[in-house]
């Protein structure tokens, strides 16, 4: 069972702060993987992870064609992550949503430094239905059922 942790959204919402911001590994339809640094990684709910796309670029264009991410946290600095190597892999599927209140609920859990870099609000929300969440050493974590 997926269930997000109070600590696991502590270490998300204070990532970019922290100068730490997620990293997003996606692939195209093909296969190829891609990392994008993402400072907007929020929790949506006990079981979905959120992330404004301001940049419509290629990891935009690959979640079209592979909805298969991972979400990489890794933070040693900060002494209550309990994780092997101060790391967790967040696996999952993401869509992307460009209207609607899902979309909305995103852009709220959006950080001011992200939220500023998009005046006009003319991104989309992208969630991540967590599958697994697992420890560098692929230790898993939690496992959806």
């Amino acid at each position: 069972m997926i269930k997000i942790t109070p600590v696991m959204k502590d270490l998300l919402d204070n990532a970019l702060a922290d100068g730490t911001p997620c990293l997003i590994g996606t692939a195209s339809k093909d296969g190829h993987p891609q990392i994008s640094p993402k400072g907007s990684v929020a929790v949506y709910d006990d079981q979905t992870l959120c992330y404004w796309e301001r940049s419509h670029r290629s990891s935009q264009k690959r979640l079209g064609e592979n909805e298969n991410v991972v979400v990489y946290y890794r933070n040693p600095a900060r002494k209550e992550n309990p994780y092997r190597a101060s790391c967790i892999r967040f696996h999952g599927r993401a869509r992307l949503v460009t209207s609607g209140p899902e979309r909305d609920c995103a852009w709220e859990l959006t950080n001011h430094e992200e939220q500023s870099k998009d005046p006009e609000k003319k991104g989309a929300a992208v969630l991540i239905d967590v599958e697994l969440i697992e420890e560098i050493d692929s230790k898993v974590i939690m496992k959806r059922d």
